[in-house]
């Protein structure tokens, strides 16, 4: 369970600093999310976390112009959990290899954010427990579960509730890029309460599920929880061609598919020693308006999330 964020204890001293020269850090990018929903009694989410990352480098210096804002706030955020000044920040330089798209629901901000903090306080060498991490995080943004070290239920809104999914399903995920995108802070302005509610029970059914495909190594139980998330989604955020997809995961057997709560990226879930994947994606891409929805195609591992 994390702390409230107005709870988080900042520390009354700076850390005794012991810098080095160079810290890196990487986070997953997510194919949206394995579920996102009311679930236990408020709005939570299971992200995809898959192997695309976002590596950060902290290094002495100026900062460069090609920063990216969230990074740069990550850094400031640190070092006041650190309890050091502000103006520690003008002598630190962030450098970032990333390819993730942005803005696709693909957790790219949770990513430079994460990655940034960790860098940060390696170069630093001060501690940062993912507790810490995960309120920080959520202090800037609604944040991705993908800095968990495994699946995880998190709230990520106020970060006041984390649950471990308690395994990884052995899954690779067909992710289909559309070209749309969609800021998630523009997507939680929306009131959806009242859709998310009607959708509990089968939010909850597909919680159940998740779980039970953690415990059992079982894809097909997570293909069927995914789905199910995947379907109420539609309610609030409709994805063009989704029964044409689903007819094609149906016919080629496949696990099931996610989507992206609140992006455009949809997730085809199989296993490409037992799934035809090149047969999959001629589908998709003969089919004129999905190969329009859906002009870039990416096969990757569902991986545990973590920084590294």
């Amino acid at each position: 369970m994390l702390c409230l964020l107005a709870d988080l204890c900042w520390p009354r001293r700076p850390y005794h600093i012991k810098e080095t020269k160079l810290a890196e850090a990487r986070c997953p990018a997510s194919c949206g999310e394995l579920l996102q929903g009311w679930i236990l009694g408020g709005e939570k989410l299971v992200s995809c976390p898959v192997d695309w990352f976002s590596t950060v480098c902290v290094v002495d210096g100026t900062p460069l112009p090609s920063e990216r804002p969230l990074m740069r706030a990550a850094l400031g955020a640190v070092l006041r959990y650190a309890g050091l000044p502000a103006q520690r920040a003008g002598t630190l330089r962030i450098t970032f290899d990333s390819t993730i798209p942005l803005a696709k629901g693909m957790a790219s901000s949770t990513a430079d954010i994460a990655a940034t903090a960790v860098a940060t306080a390696r170069h630093l060498a001060i501690p940062l427990p993912i507790e810490a991490l995960a309120a920080l995080c959520v202090s800037l943004e609604p944040t991705d579960s993908t800095l968990f070290p495994g699946l995880t239920l998190f709230d990520h809104l106020t970060g006041t509730t984390t649950v471990p999914c308690g395994g990884l399903p052995g899954c690779e995920i067909l992710l289909l890029e559309s070209p749309n995108q969609l800021r998630t802070a523009d997507f939680h302005q929306r009131d959806l309460r009242a859709i998310l509610q009607e959708s509990a029970p089968a939010l909850n059914r597909a919680w159940h599920l998740l779980q039970q495909a953690c415990k059992t190594d079982n894809p097909w139980l997570l293909g069927e929880a995914t789905t199910l998330s995947a379907v109420a989604s539609q309610q609030f955020l409709a994805k063009p061609g989704f029964d044409a997809l689903r007819n094609i995961v149906e016919g080629n057997n496949l696990f099931g598919i996610n989507v992206a709560h609140s992006g455009s990226v949809v997730g085809l879930l199989l296993d490409s020693h037992h799934h035809d994947v090149e047969k999959v994606t001629w589908q998709i891409t003969n089919h004129a308006a999905l190969a329009h929805h859906w002009p870039r195609h990416y096969l990757l591992r569902l991986i545990a999330g973590g920084v590294e």
